[in-house]
């Protein structure tokens, strides 16, 4: 009985010791495991081959880590100053109150027409607008001009990072690259009445110095 039972025992112990090499037991130091934010953004970036990502780290109370991610299209490195997620909602804002004032030009041919025809020169007072740029243009050349047009012309300018985002908020189903939000409208539209144009006056003051301080932040 004895003999069976020692028998039994290193048996037992053999499996055992095959499960754990095998990889099937796992102990529970080994399930949670504890990540530290570093550690996940560096194993995000890797699986996605260095391009930028959205994330939700959550750290519930067993230790377990969950990272929602979605993937964002890749930014032009010249988008400076870029607007961050408080800012663009703000902008974004802007951008729907002017497309329904009618002050909105949107895409590169409208947006490059306007600035060309402003006045040249730091001490332009007398500026045509705010210019909001999609940062995440492809390929880049389509709007790398219009930065330095907007520096010529003393004119603010800021990114976002969605064009979609810009198309829907300038009230177009198509993306949007490039936007000029306007305080007046100009020409025949001029004589036509529009709801809550008293208001936008105000809205467009916030957008300039909201651009503005962001374009202090800028590092150079």
């Amino acid at each position: 009985m004895a003999k069976d039972k020692s028998e039994k025992k290193e048996r037992k112990e053999k499996k055992e010791k095959r499960s754990e090499t095998d990889g099937v037991k796992k102990s529970k130091k080994e399930k949670k495991s504890k990540l530290s934010g570093d550690n996940i953004a560096a194993a995000i970036e890797e699986v996605n081959n260095g391009e930028l990502i959205e994330a939700t780290i959550v750290a519930p109370a067993d230790g377990e880590v969950v990272v929602n991610a979605k993937p964002l299209g890749a930014l032009v490195p010249f988008a400076n100053p870029l607007a961050d997620e408080k800012t663009t909602k703000k902008v974004l804002k802007s951008v729907k109150k002017a497309a329904k004032n009618k002050t909105l030009k949107r895409g590169v041919k409208e947006v490059v027409k306007a600035l060309r025809k402003s006045p040249q020169g730091a001490n332009n007072t007398s500026s045509p607008g705010v210019v909001i740029l999609a940062a995440d243009i492809s390929p880049m050349d389509v709007i790398a001009h219009i930065p330095v047009l907007c520096e010529d012309h003393n004119v603010p300018y800021i990114y976002v990072t969605s064009r979609a985002e810009l198309g829907a908020a300038g009230n177009t189903k198509r993306p949007t690259s490039v936007v000029m939000v306007s305080e007046e409208r100009a020409g025949a539209k001029k004589a036509e009445k529009i709801e809550g144009e008293e208001e936008f006056a105000d809205v467009y003051k916030d957008l300039v110095k909201v651009v503005e301080k962001e374009s202090r932040n800028v590092r150079v």
